[in-house]
């Protein structure tokens, strides 16, 4: 079958498809259109609200003092300053909307075919790592389709209106190709220009994310794409969200056939859909109508079709499936996509040369005999088989490590107990090394590396096992209730965090009725939703929230298991020198408590902390150290902190530690937010580390990371 018969029978299959999809969600779109006409200008839910203004002011799409200016002038609830916030996004752009877009338009490509001697256009593609073209699978159904087909980036007119000269670059599906039918997509290598270079690096590629946060019914969205072939074009502005299913979303927006594959943006250039199919009006048969209304038929083309909208495939249903692909798949050309695609490594280690070898290796992944499946631990990382099961003590590291004069200090998190220290060491270490091999500096060695070691004490001191109840009755009830600390003073800590956490996560307020009259089953019930809340905004499960502020909970509130903790780790702590002190998770507040039981002779503290609850109020007030002031022992700190650690939801830190800490944000791996490997793989965070160890850099120089 010839490529343009096959895309016909293709795209046929996929217009029937968004037809009945269109017919189906009729009463969410009537739904739609009457709460707009009755002035609701985003007509979406509370948490879809919340989640978009959120992110609009973390990446500083809406200037903060505008946002300020649009909701002060009067109290709003918190449905009413979201629908603000949106309206200050929509209604006012700033300068670099423009050049943004221009940017955008570089990654779109025309992607033809060749066909008895001719070339055919066949649709649009882009961009979305330095190699992948994404486009429709009824555009190139499989790899031989792909075979036959080539991509033109540029094919434009330039700002005088004049043809500009495109690029012509081949396919190469035989390296990389996969599609799905339902979702409508197809990735693809292409193939590097004459120079050598990928065509990411010459002309851009689109960073997919799978957060939320990205569009809300109501907001325009823009098309960039090749429409009947013809060079390329933009549908900006007069545009609109209407319905969001599961996998597609349904706009109004003037698009043509040719524009099958085009990327679909919000007004920040993010790549919020792929556009594969306009939707046609049917009959009651389901029959396409004409804009007459009589049957249309195919020789009458498709400017006679009546089409009523247009249907793009969520850009975080494909990212899942993409996740769900087998090892066999390949997924060495995913994991360029980006960090916050969830597929792979940050950009600068999957560019960056090969690690050397080291000591340290990955350890598989594990946890507690004891905790369900889905309960991850703070550290990927089990005691290996025939590991002691005694008590562990903690590791020092060896003489002359450093010059002697500088002490690398790991300090763990939560969930560690009954763990080898040295596999855990080992298992840092691994996550060091690899943001410090991305980053330019050569590996360090797990020997070199103090690890104090309190996962046992801390469970002692406890007195429960760490384990979620085993009874068949508790492991009915929700993480927030059946992990909750049994001491009242406790629990009530450990209730306050939550609170806070989900609050400052926007959860939209709930009402309540009057203390005295609250039920415990009420309480239960508003703890449950605020976890919840905070688990549907990560990308963390509720019972590993849960779990972490259960223990950051019993340690503030119980001075006995803090002097535990903490005799436990002096241990195994250098007494003079400089310490370089990494912490994650519970370890950061430990290791803020620590700071006031030092050895005089111990100079300065280098402080890293990752993952760190410390920007909770109901956290750092009741630390030793008395509140948010740095420690005079510490001379710098960085906090590094991932948007979908719900531990981290205090953080950047900068504004309640008065300025004196330096935050850096980074996205983790999907499904590892929290995960300290990861934390430490970003070579921002570890060439902070590599820089008070005075590593030298190695011969050769990585690529440094792109700020997207």
């Amino acid at each position: 079958m010839v490529a343009t018969e096959r895309l016909r029978q293709e795209r046929a299959h996929q217009l029937a498809a968004a037809a009945e999809r269109y017919r189906a969600s009729s009463e969410e779109r009537r739904d739609v259109e009457r709460q707009q006409e009755a002035g609701i200008a985003f007509p979406d839910s509370r948490q879809a609200l919340a989640a978009r203004a959120t992110r609009l002011l973390d990446r500083h799409a809406v200037p903060a003092a505008m946002a300020v200016e649009a909701v002060r002038a009067e109290p709003l609830a918190a449905p009413d300053a979201y629908e603000r916030i949106l309206g200050v996004s929509k209604d006012l752009q700033a300068w670099s909307f423009l050049p943004r877009g221009a940017r955008a338009a570089r990654t779109v490509a025309r992607i033809s075919v060749r066909e008895n001697g001719r070339e055919l256009p066949l649709g649009t593609g882009f961009l979305v790592s330095p190699r992948l073209l994404m486009t429709n699978h009824h555009v190139l159904s499989d790899a031989a389709a792909a075979r036959q087909c080539f991509v033109e980036f540029d094919a434009q007119v330039t700002v005088d209106n004049t043809p500009q000269p495109s690029t012509r670059l081949e396919l190469d599906p035989d390296t990389f190709f996969v599609a799905d039918q339902h979702l409508d997509f197809a990735l693809v290598p292409v193939a590097s220009g004459p120079d050598g270079r990928t065509p990411g690096e010459t002309f851009g590629w689109n960073r997919l994310s799978a957060q939320p946060g990205k569009l809300v019914i109501g907001e325009p969205v823009n098309v960039i794409g090749h429409p009947m072939g013809r060079l390329k074009e933009i549908a900006v502005r007069d545009n609109m969200l209407q319905v969001r299913l599961d996998d597609f979303l349904q706009y109004l927006t003037d698009t043509e056939p040719g524009n099958s594959g085009s990327p679909v943006f919000n007004d920040q250039w993010e790549v919020v859909a792929l556009h594969h199919s306009g939707v046609p009006k049917t009959d009651e048969r389901g029959r396409v109508l004409r804009t007459d209304g009589q049957v249309w038929q195919p020789g009458d083309g498709d400017d006679a079709v009546d089409w009523v909208a247009n249907e793009g495939v969520r850009v975080s249903s494909i990212l899942r499936h993409l996740a769900q692909l087998p090892p066999g798949a390949g997924p060495g050309p995913l994991a360029e996509m980006g960090p916050e695609s969830g597929l792979g490594v940050t950009e600068s280690a999957a560019t960056a040369p090969a690690p050397v070898a080291v000591a340290a290796v990955p350890v598989p992944v594990g946890a507690p005999a004891e905790v369900p499946a889905g309960v991850p631990a703070d550290v990927p990382a089990a005691a290996p088989a025939g590991a002691p099961t005694a008590a562990h003590t903690g590791l020092r590291a060896r003489d002359g490590a450093f010059g002697g004069e500088r002490h690398l200090v790991f300090l763990h998190g939560r969930s560690q107990q009954g763990k080898d220290p040295a596999a855990l060491r080992d298992a840092w270490t691994a996550g060091l090394n690899q943001g410090l091999v991305a980053a330019g500096f050569p590996p360090v060695d797990p020997a070199d590396v103090w690890f104090p070691y309190y996962g046992d004490r801390l469970v002692a001191a406890l007195a429960t096992t760490e384990a979620v109840p085993r009874i068949p009755e508790a492991l009915s009830l929700s993480p927030a209730e059946a992990v909750a600390p049994p001491s009242p003073t406790a629990r009530a800590v450990y209730e306050e965090m939550i609170g806070e956490a989900a609050l400052r996560w926007n959860m939209p307020e709930e009402s309540q009725p009057a203390t005295e009259r609250i039920s415990r089953d009420d309480l239960v019930g508003h703890l449950h939703r605020q976890l919840g809340w905070l688990a549907a905004r990560s990308d963390l499960d509720g019972w590993t929230i849960a779990l972490v502020l259960r223990d950051v909970a019993a340690y503030l509130d119980d001075r006995r298991i803090r002097d535990s903790v903490l005799d436990c780790v002096l241990e195994t702590l250098p007494e003079d020198g400089e310490m370089i002190l990494v912490s994650h998770s519970l370890g950061t507040v430990v290791g803020m408590d620590l700071t006031t039981r030092l050895s005089p002779a111990l100079r300065t503290v280098h402080l890293t902390t990752v993952g760190s609850p410390l920007g909770l109020d109901s956290v750092y007030k009741r630390l030793l150290i008395g509140g948010t002031k740095r420690p005079d022992v510490v001379a710098d700190w960085l906090n590094a902190w991932c948007p979908a650690d719900a531990v981290a939801v205090g953080c950047p830190l900068a504004d309640e530690w008065a300025g004196s800490v330096t935050d850096v944000a980074v996205i983790n791996a999907r499904d590892k937010a929290h995960d300290i490997s990861q934390y430490l793989s970003h070579p921002e965070v570890a060439g902070e580390i590599a820089g008070h160890l005075a590593l030298g850099r190695n011969l050769w120089s990585a690529p440094s990371a792109r700020v997207t």
